[in-house]
């Protein structure tokens, strides 16, 4: 791994295939079975911003679908958090995640590990683990958040 114990983007670049692949165990069935689209090539741009849960959090979506290459859905979406927000509930879920931070400082506990991240890491959070991210910085902090998995 890159300095400070964080993923740069070219590791980062080179994992995504092989969670790709670790998520590929849906029947080929599902991918019609699931209500979402299918994905196609091309260019996705963020929807209008919205608050997500509280004010001091706020959501631009991208894209959600299912990739035809595996059988597995992919979500992505910008989120910002504003200084001292609280962060969601601790979770888990079937899918992975992916946080890329653009700017600021957030705190990424994963199964009772919190680790910080500034501009630049990735943070990884595999299926079933219990997770949250929250703004730890002075500034707003804003990250993309990008999930691969079965549908949920």
């Amino acid at each position: 791994m890159g300095s400070k114990g964080s993923m740069d983007r070219r590791e980062f670049a080179t994992l995504l295939p092989a969670l790709l692949a670790c998520s590929a165990v849906m029947p080929e069935s599902a991918l019609a079975q699931s209500n979402l689209p299918v994905l196609q090539s091309g260019v996705f741009p963020p929807e209008p911003a919205k608050t997500v849960g509280i004010q001091e959090r706020v959501s631009r979506h991208y894209v959600t679908g299912m990739l035809k290459a595996g059988n597995v859905r992919l979500e992505m979406h910008e989120t910002t958090q504003a200084v001292g927000a609280p962060h969601e509930p601790i979770g888990t879920h079937l899918h992975n995640e992916l946080w890329l931070v653009r700017e600021g400082t957030v705190e990424l506990m994963t199964n009772g590990v919190s680790r910080r991240m500034v501009a630049g890491d990735v943070g990884i959070c595999v299926a079933g683990d219990k997770h949250f991210i929250k703004n730890v910085g002075d500034t707003p902090a804003t990250y993309f958040v990008v999930t691969v998995g079965p549908p949920e």
